[in-house]
Order: structure tokens, then sequence, then C-alpha cells
């Protein structure tokens, strides 16, 4: 009856007979054959007829469905009988116990002839296979699932230490790393591959450093794995690793305080670029003068301070998510933010907003993220304990800061660099900054195809040395540039600048 119609009976000619079925039986252990289902198909050409295999709930795992005795199926599960035939006329059936890592199974065998010396010993020997490959199956599963865990933990140890939370972030790595960031410093290498071998090479990233970095599958980005690395050896191991396979490259950041991590992993971005035209596909952030170093640090203190004061009425947690968050926000796109700091983007929108309406700016004003940039980096290095009163002169504002002499010569310097280009690069670049880096906008004040501005906008990159197009810590020092020389003004922080 239900041997006659049931789908699974896929092979007409049985197996060879003696040991030859038993090697066909065997040939389903080899890593290429592990298959559960193929090994019940197969059980169902060997014998000449319909197979079953079900849980104890009766949830059939391979096989057709066949018509069993429940309680004669809970008395095999549950241990008490291994095995049980039964035959009618037009019927038999053979019951054998599978064991199972988490649970006992029931192979179930109907064919339209009586049970033979033969299709016994297959059917048994069968059923040990098919333990075999579900107790190699569950192995499976748990390896996946512990190496999901390990990852996800890896990158809740990242999240913490992007929103600066080092102490944390230390505590849970203890559990797994022992010692991994008791160090008080770090630099941050950035890999990419093809998405399509980035869970290899996390693995090689990981042999190479001898567990003792961080290794990160990137949330923004497919193709990166993100190391955070306290020693030296690191980059000597990924430079080889990336030696070794033409598709990678590496971008390195110089080495930051724990607290410093995504100012380094932008570095690492940044020096990423770099190294798709280098010929050993490495580099690492360039040292360069910054703007700010140019400053009095104790007069660009006191400014970031008093910048930044409508955030001290906020409890300490909630202030150091909106600085942590709006750091990350204005050096990245909200998307790839919100996927570094493990929330939705509108999350991260909805906190820079926050910070916005606190000091009375415009995010959309390149010059505005460019100043709030500079004071969120600054604060970084000031003491948790925020200070009573304003350092320095209580007066100064950032264009005093900017009118310095290092700085106004930083900035004729860089900006000088354009000018010996006809097509008046530095012209274009002024006015896409003034339109918000929005190359339509641009293209309507200068009279041009917006096209054209964003092939000037480009071209000065590499005079410049500097990546424009994206947002982040290249374009807001340019922008200081023009501030710095007038080409732009400053803006107007009311009540605060």
């Amino acid at each position: 009856m239900a041997g006659r119609e049931d789908g699974n009976r896929q092979q007409e000619t049985p197996a060879g007979a003696g040991p030859a079925w038993a090697e066909e039986l065997l040939e389903h252990l080899r890593p290429a054959g592990r298959d559960v289902r193929r090994v019940v198909a197969w059980l169902s050409g060997a014998v000449r007829g319909s197979v079953a295999l079900q849980d104890a709930a009766g949830n059939l795992i391979a096989g057709n469905r066949l018509p069993l005795d429940e309680d004669l199926v809970t008395d095999i599960t549950a241990g008490r009988i291994a095995s049980a035939a039964w035959e009618s006329r037009e019927r038999h059936l053979r019951l054998v116990r599978v064991e199972h890592p988490s649970h006992a199974c029931v192979l179930a065998v109907s064919r339209e002839t009586p049970f033979d010396r033969r299709a016994s010993d297959v059917v048994t020997h069968t059923a040990q296979v098919i333990e075999v490959l579900l107790a190699a199956r569950e192995s499976t599963a748990a390896g996946h699932r512990l190496r999901r865990a390990t990852s996800d933990l890896r990158l809740a140890i990242l999240q913490l230490l992007m929103v600066e939370d080092t102490v944390a972030a230390r505590r849970v790595a203890a559990g797994l790393w022992p010692g991994l960031l008791d160090a008080d410093t770090a630099c941050v290498y950035v890999v990419e591959s093809d998405p399509a071998v980035r869970d290899r090479i996390a693995e090689e990233c990981l042999d190479s450093t001898g567990e003792e970095a961080l290794v990160v599958r990137c949330p923004a980005m497919d193709g990166h794995v993100i190391v955070v690395s306290p020693r030296d050896a690191a980059r000597e191991a990924l430079r080889s690793l990336v030696g070794r396979h033409p598709d990678l490259f590496l971008g390195g950041s110089v080495r930051q305080g724990l607290a410093r991590t995504a100012t380094a992993y932008g570095q690492a971005v940044s020096a990423l670029a770099v190294a798709h035209f280098r010929p050993d596909k490495t580099a690492v952030y360039a040292e360069r003068t910054h703007p700010e170093r140019l400053m009095d640090p104790v007069a660009l203190r006191g400014w970031t301070s008093r910048v930044l004061r409508p955030l001290d009425t906020l409890p300490h947690h909630t202030r150091a998510e909106l600085l942590a968050t709006n750091r990350l926000g204005l050096e990245f796109t909200a998307v790839n933010a919100a996927k570094v700091l493990g929330v939705s983007r509108n999350t991260v929108r909805a906190r820079m907003e926050r910070v916005e309406g606190l000091l009375g700016t415009d995010f959309a004003d390149l010059t505005v993220r460019a100043v709030v940039h500079l004071a969120l980096n600054t604060q970084i290095g000031l003491p948790d304990a925020h200070l009573a009163s304003d350092t320095g002169n209580p007066g100064l504002r950032l264009s005093d800061l900017l009118s310095g002499p290092a700085v106004r010569t930083w900035a004729q310097d860089l900006l000088g660099r354009l000018d010996a280009d006809a097509r008046n690069p530095r012209r274009t670049l002024r006015t896409w900054i003034a339109a918000g880096g929005n190359a339509e906008r641009a293209a309507q004040t200068l009279g041009v195809h917006a096209q054209t501005v964003r092939e000037h906008v480009r071209s000065a990159e590499p005079v410049l040395e500097r990546q424009l197009l994206a947002a982040g810590t290249d374009l807001y020092e340019v922008v200081l540039a023009h501030l710095a020389v007038g080409d732009l003004d400053v803006p107007d922080f009311h009540r605060h600048d």
C-alpha cells in the first residue's frame, strides 16, 4: 500500500549483493557525500522499499512519511525497545532506533516483500551510518553556532571601543581573550577582500595574528575585516597575508589610545584608499601636520569646552553616547556609522539632530560639520571631569585660533597646491564646499556641468593628498584651511563661539 505509492522509491535496481552494498553505503561517509537525505534515498533503492526518518515528535527528517503506530514509535525513541517489525499480507515494516546527539529518531522501512537477511543487514547498517551523519551534522552546527557567537562578541567589543567605553570593552574581552586589551594604545587595520571570500580571510587574519588582536568582520562594508591590535607584530603578519593573496589590500592607522579607536578606524580606511595605488597593496596613515596641532593647545581646549558646554547638562552616559555617535556620524555616513555602532540609522540621525539642536547648528553646512568635528576630536583629550571654568581667554573665538601665523601658513601652503591648475579647481572646491558638497548646486553657481564639478574635486584629491568626496577628517581639514585663509566664512555658533 504505502510502499507502492511513496515517492522516495527512487532506484529500481537494488544494490549489489554481498560487500557491494556495504561499499556503496560507506561512500556516504566521505566528506563529499555526507547527506542524510541521500542515504535514505539510497536505502529506499537498496531494499526496494519506502523509507522515512522521523524524530520523536513526528517531524520528518528525510524520506517520505509512512503510517506508523505512535505508541510503537514512542517506545523506540524512549529507549524501551531498540527495534520492531510488523507485517501484513500487503506490507512489511521494520523500525530501528537511530541515536541522535539531542534526541532519538526512528528509521522506518516499508516494503511489499518480507525482509530477508540481506535487507535486514542493510537497514541495520544504514541506521548506524545515519547516526554518524547526524552526530557530525550536530557537531558542525554547534561549531557554527560557537563561531557565530564568538564573532558577535568580537563585534560587541569593537562597538564598545568605538563609543570610547574601554572599561566595558576590556571586561567583555577578558572572559575569552585575557590580556587582549590590557595595553593603553592600539593600531587599527582594515583588510579589504572580495566579499565572497571575506569569512576565509577573517579566519586567516585570526591565524596570522595568533588571536592576539581583535578581528571583526566589518558590519558596514561587506569586503572589510577590521583588526584592532595592541601589538606591533600584527602589522607584519597582515602585510604577509596581503602578499600571499593578489586581491587583498591593507590600510593601517597610527598608534592611538583605545578611546580613539573610532579615529584610528577612520585613519585605516583613509590609508586603505591609498593602498590601492601602492605596489605592495598596503599603506599606513601618513602622520602629517594637522591644523589643530598648530593651535595653542590651552586655547583650543578652552574653546572646545565652551562649544560643547550645552551638552554638559546631560547625564554622563547620554552625553558620552551623543559625543561618540556624532563623532562617527561626521566621519562616515549615517548608515555606515549605524552598522558600526550596532544601532539603526534613525538612531544615529536622531542623536545627531539632538546635538545640532543643543549647539544651535546645522550639519548640512560643511563648515559647521568641520568645526564640530574639530571640537569633538579635541574633546577626546579633555578630562572626563569637565572644566568648571573656561581655560584661557574666555573671549577667544575659533577665528582667533585659525588666524594664528602657523595655521595660516599651513592653510596657504595646502590650498596653494591647486593654483598651478589652469582649470581653477580651487574656486570649484570652494564653491562645492559652500554648497554643502552638492555638485549640482555648485554647478549652478559656477555655470558649469555637475560632472565638471565632480571631476575638479576628484582631481584635487591627489594634489592635496586627501579624500574629498567621502566625508571625514580629510575633507574637514580642507574646509578648515579655507576658513583659515578667509575663503569661507567661519560659521556662527551663537552663544558658544
